[in-house]
This record gives structure tokens, C-alpha cells and sequence, in this order.
């Protein structure tokens, strides 16, 4: 009897939990996914029609460039989400990385040099947010706060207050350059998604973030490292930081103190729109690139129109609060 009891904690072994559609090959059984992705067919018809030049080949091509640290930083986002967290300082990463990668260029380092030591202070950053997170069992979102407003003051005091513009950019072809007349930085987002999608979806790694997301009580007495898995997510989270701010510094050849403000609003967007729960265990990679998709439209379509900056952010913060709302919905849906 003793060994009975012991042994029945595993009995709602937490891949359960994981949602049925995000198993599919395809990933279109989920209602939330086929509804962004219709859409964003909408909003893009709408704005063939209305937005002048929309489509032509350098607006979609700079859609893309656009598009891609966007949609890295919520990819990065999307695993710590999955787990029932929040990261709230990508935004101020992606500026203490970019920032790195060009006092490093301006030293004249070798490109890959200045990439290596931008990707090692994303991942310093993620696990700094981590430990404090999986270890000291600290509230995501006071932690993350914190460290979105003392990595914005770091990079302050890195910059000067200032920008800072090197002589020479070595590794400006990463924001810049073309590959068969694709931006490099597409195939960059392709295998971030790529990488991310084979970790969520073909490792035990995977299944044992959805476990934990969904219960992470039950996916302990399963036997699952929660603090382990916890701390990897925010590490997770912060590479795909630097492999922002790479990007973005390397498009701008330049680093700027305000550099990556508010971009975790559009990423959380991206996250929420692409149907993934804020309260865990549920959601894809695919749902977040076309909610990702789905903001960087949004945005060029209004700079095209020559909507003013400060309309932007109201319609901006009505989608953040319309994708919160559609997750409620399907979690009230979901509970029925």
C-alpha cells in the first residue's frame, strides 16, 4: 500500500497537458493559430489596398528586416511564457547586447568576436533573471522589472547618453546583407525558430516545459527538474536577446541608449496573438512568428499611411489588451 501511494504522484504525468494541436504535424488544429492567421491575411490585403508601396520588393524586404528581432526576442519569450513566467527585460537586453557587440567592433575585433561576447551577455543576463527566478523562488515579474529598468541604466552609462557609431561595422552584413535576395537576418530568424521548434517539440526538454506550465506542482512529483528547466528558459530568453540586439545593431551600425524600448510589449504581443496562454502550457513557435508577422504588418501599414507615432501606440496598446482579452476567452473556453 505504502509503495502505492508513493507511486502515484506520476500518474498524471504532465505531457498530457501539453495542448493536442501544438502535436500536429501541421500545428493548424488550434483555433487560436487559424484565427491570427486569418488575420493577418486581412490585415495584409487591407494594406495592399490602402498603403501605398506596401507591396513593393524593399518595403516587404525591410518587413522582414523588421520583423526578425521582433520576432527572435518573442520566440525567446514564448519558452519562458510556456512555463507560466514573464520576461519583461528584453527590451533593455537587446540594448545592453547590441551595445556590447559595437564597443566591440569599435575596438576593431574580428566580427565574430563582437557576436560571441553579444550572445555570452545575453545569456549572462538570462541566467542572472533565472537564478533569482528558479532559485530564489523571487516573482518573474518583480525580477524581470528590475532588470528592465538596471540594464536600461546600464546602457546609459555604456553609451555615455549618447550614440555610438563606429568607424566600421564588421559584422553589418547580419542586418544588412542580402542571401539570394533574402536578408540574412531571415534565415538568422528561420534558424532560431527552427532550433527553438526541434527544442519544444523533439526533446524531453520540451515536453518538460509545457509539464511545468501546466502544473508545476504535478510535473515536480513527476520526477522533472522545475528549477532546472526554469532557469534554461530565462537563459533561453536571454541568447535570443543578443541575437537581437546583433541584429539590430548591425542594421543601425550603431548603438543607442534607448535602443530596444519597448520592444517586449510587441514581443508579448506577438507571444499572446500567436496563441499562446500567459498562464502556460499552452501555445507554439509557429503562433508566435505569425503573431510576430502580424505586429510588423501592423506597423509598416501605419508608417506607410503616415499614422503619427503617438496614435501608433494607441492602437499598439488596443491589440496588446485585444490579445489578452482572446486569451482569456479561449481559457474560459478551454475550462468548459
Amino acid at each position: 500500500m505504502a509503495n502505492n501511494q508513493l507511486q502515484a504522484p506520476p500518474s498524471p504525468t504532465v505531457p498530457a497537458s501539453k495542448p493536442k494541436e501544438s502535436m500536429l504535424p501541421s500545428g493548424l488544429a488550434s483555433s487560436g493559430l487559424v484565427g491570427i492567421i486569418a488575420a493577418l491575411i486581412v490585415l495584409v490585403a487591407v494594406m495592399a489596398f490602402i498603403a501605398p508601396y506596401f507591396w513593393s520588393v524593399n518595403n516587404l524586404l525591410e518587413v522582414v528586416r523588421q520583423v526578425a528581432a521582433i520576432a527572435i526576442l518573442a520566440a525567446g519569450g514564448t519558452f519562458v511564457i510556456l512555463t507560466s513566467g514573464i520576461d519583461l527585460s528584453v527590451g533593455s537586453a537587446l540594448g545592453v547586447t547590441a551595445m556590447v557587440a559595437i564597443v566591440m567592433a569599435n575596438t576593431d575585433a574580428p566580427w565574430f568576436v563582437a557576436v560571441a561576447l553579444a550572445l555570452l551577455a545575453g545569456g549572462i543576463i538570462g541566467a542572472i533573471n533565472g537564478a533569482f527566478i528558479a532559485r530564489f523562488a523571487l516573482p518573474a515579474f518583480i525580477v524581470t522589472l528590475a532588470a528592465l529598468t538596471y540594464l536600461r541604466g546600464f546602457v546609459y552609462v555604456g553609451t555615455g547618453g549618447t550614440t555610438l557609431v563606429p568607424d566600421n561595422v564588421a559584422f553589418s552584413w547580419i542586418g544588412q546583407g542580402q542571401l539570394l535576395g533574402i536578408p540574412v537576418a531571415a534565415f538568422v530568424l528561420l534558424a532560431v525558430y527552427f532550433a527553438g521548434w526541434l527544442l519544444l517539440e523533439r526533446t524531453v526538454f520540451g515536453r518538460q516545459v509545457y509539464a511545468i506550465g501546466g502544473n508545476a506542482e504535478a510535473a515536480r512529483l513527476s520526477g522533472i527538474p522545475v528549477r532546472r528547466i526554469i532557469f534554461l528558459v530565462y537563459v533561453i530568453s536571454g541568447l535570443c536577446s543578443g541575437i537581437a540586439g546583433v541584429i539590430v545593431s548591425a542594421r543601425l551600425e550603431s548603438a543607442v541608449p534607448d535602443l530596444g524600448t519597448g520592444y517586449e510589449l510587441n514581443a508579448i504581443a506577438a507571444i499572446v496573438l500567436g496563441g499562446t496562454s500567459l498562464m502556460g502550457g499552452r501555445g507554439s513557435l509557429l503562433g508566435t512568428l505569425v503573431g510576430a508577422l502580424f505586429i510588423a504588418v501592423l506597423s509598416n501599414g501605419m508608417t506607410l499611411l503616415n499614422v503619427q507615432s503617438f496614435y501608433q501606440q494607441i492602437i499598439m496598446g488596443a491589440v496588446i489588451l485585444l490579445a489578452v482579452f482572446v486569451d482569456r476567452l479561449r481559457r474560459g473556453s478551454t475550462a468548459q
